[in-house]
């Protein structure tokens, strides 16, 4: 079996207004099944996570798919088969993690300190979607799985 392997775009440029916002740390474009489509971090950040290497944004990537398939499911159980998930917020101790859908089959995720305005992200966040969400969408690789 012979195949051609495109290589995804990647879309980390597009994110540059969301990490320029004060107390954002990290921000990553994800296809619904979980692969890294982009990443961003913030200038001259510190602390165990400085700089998010290809590898640990794929970790997230995978991350991320994970949390929004279980958001999916509990919207599912809680409000029938047709709700959907507009938004995800993690809150740790050391930060938050919000996730978006970003287009079709894509969700954009960030990552903030504690002292981040969240609102201001979450707002920043929609805004970047409307405006190049078309770009951050991905398509099924799948055919059949998208019929299905």
């Amino acid at each position: 079996m012979t195949g051609i392997i495109t290589p995804l775009p990647d879309l980390g440029w597009m994110l540059r207004p969301l990490i320029e916002i004060p107390g954002v740390r990290h921000s990553v474009v994800v296809s619904e099944d979980g692969l890294r489509l982009g990443h961003a971090s913030a200038e001259n950040l510190s602390g165990p996570v400085a700089d998010l290497s290809v590898a640990e944004a794929e970790s997230l990537s995978a991350a991320c798919a994970a949390m929004t398939m279980t958001g999916r499911s509990t919207t599912s159980l809680l409000f029938g088969s047709g709700a959907g998930v507009r938004q995800l917020m993690l809150e740790s101790d050391h930060g938050f993690v919000l996730f978006t859908h970003a287009g079709v089959g894509a969700h954009l995720g960030v990552a903030t300190d504690l002292e981040a305005d969240v609102g201001l992200v979450a707002q920043q966040m929609q805004l970047l979607v409307v405006k190049i969400g078309a770009h951050l969408s991905s398509k099924p690789r799948d055919p059949a799985a998208a019929a299905s």
